[in-house]
């Protein structure tokens, strides 16, 4: 009788790269207008209502607004002609 070939099986198995973190985006959020109640959509908790005009602050939004410096996606040389101050 002879012996069915030996299978050469991996003793552990490769180690994988580590899953890529997903980059989440703006969230479009929704709530009551605090003034009059209109149903309303913003993007990471900032509101603006178009019935009343009602606005909440920014400091209320789910995370922090991205600052002019981290902008990738102005050329090198622009002027900030809109800055105050």
């Amino acid at each position: 009788m002879t012996n069915p070939p030996a299978r050469s099986v991996p003793e552990r198995a490769p180690e994988s790269a580590p899953e890529p973190v997903a980059v989440i985006g703006p969230e479009i959020t929704y709530a009551e207008c605090r003034q009059c109640g209109t149903l309303i959509a913003g993007l990471d908790g900032r509101y603006s209502c178009g019935v009343c005009g009602w606005v909440n602050h920014h400091s209320e939004g789910h995370r922090l607004l991205p600052r002019a410096e981290d902008d990738t996606g102005r050329a090198p040389g622009d002027s900030d002609d809109n800055r105050l101050g």
